[in-house]
């Protein structure tokens, strides 16, 4: 059972600049609420309470004042600052103590994640023992992803970094559980020609174990890496009108928090009060 998991907010988000000059990626707006509510919401609906959230160093109070570790959420917050980018593995062996013994979820603090059955699929995923597991979801150019190809029984047969002809249209996701190998594996990789451990290296380790094996975030789900300035606000605008239309919100943290029992309605009205006047705690108020 995965009780632990990564946000990886770091990252210069270099190609949304100028506006990441002055404030860290996942602190800017989708919609109504932070970028990184909506990765934490995903850990959160998976019933992750163990959290650790990786940022730049010189940002952590930026994060503290939306997540500070004593919250009304009923989850574990840690911090931990990196120097520099590098890579996705990186993650692990910087959460080598918070991981300890157990097995790790990690998701990337930029990535927009949003399905009907996206619980069901998540609640099975953490009960994941041995080996590792990948979301895919089909994307119209897979040139521009990491690709992976599969089996009849969901098993990984190949994966690869951006290529130029794909094997499929199927892209690995910036979600992942994996087993407490992960930090040990993590170690063993070395630096790509970027500089940077690959998330796809730490992905063959366990696909030559046979070891890999992958879930999809089905027609009707949605995956977004808000990455860049167009997708960015694609994803804005795919909340707007989601909310607007069923008139729920996507990612309110409390609200999953108080699904899940962790929290009680005197925590929402603290919540309320911390949020102040707006259209979130109007939300607040109504649950």
């Amino acid at each position: 059972m995965i009780k632990k998991g990564i946000v990886l907010a770091g990252g210069m988000g270099t190609r949304m600049s100028p506006l990441t000059k002055a404030i860290n990626k996942q602190l800017l707006p989708v919609y109504d609420k932070p970028l990184i509510f909506y990765p934490l919401s995903i850990l959160m609906l998976a019933g992750i309470k163990n959290i650790l959230v990786i940022v730049n160093k010189g940002q952590l109070n930026q994060f503290r004042k939306i997540l500070p570790e004593k919250n009304h959420l009923g989850i574990n917050i840690q911090y931990r600052e990196q120097k520099k980018p590098e890579g996705l593995p990186h993650a692990f062996i910087l959460g080598e103590k918070f991981i300890g013994k157990d097995n790790v979820s990690l998701i990337l603090g930029d990535n927009f994640f949003y399905g009907q059955s996206l619980t069901k699929i998540l609640k099975k995923s953490v009960s994941l023992k041995n080996g590792a597991k990948i979301f895919l979801h089909p994307v119209k150019r897979p040139q521009l992803y990491g690709v992976a190809s599969i089996n009849n029984k969901q098993k990984v047969v190949t994966l690869t970094e951006k290529p130029k002809t794909p094997k499929s249209n199927l892209a690995v996701t910036g979600l992942y559980f994996f087993d407490n190998n992960v930090v040990k594996f993590s170690k063993k990789i070395k630096p790509s020609k970027r500089g940077e451990l690959e998330i796809i290296d730490l992905l063959n380790i366990y696909k030559k174990k046979k070891k890999l094996s992958a879930e999809f975030i089905g027609r009707g789900g949605a995956w977004l890496d808000t990455g860049n300035i167009k997708d960015f606000y694609d994803a804005t605008n795919f909340v707007s009108a989601i909310e607007n239309r069923q008139g729920l919100k996507i990612a309110c943290l409390e609200e999953i928090a108080l699904n899940n029992g962790w929290i009680k309605r005197k925590d929402i009205k603290e919540a309320i009060k911390f949020y102040g006047n707006c259209e979130y705690s109007s939300y607040l108020k109504k649950i």
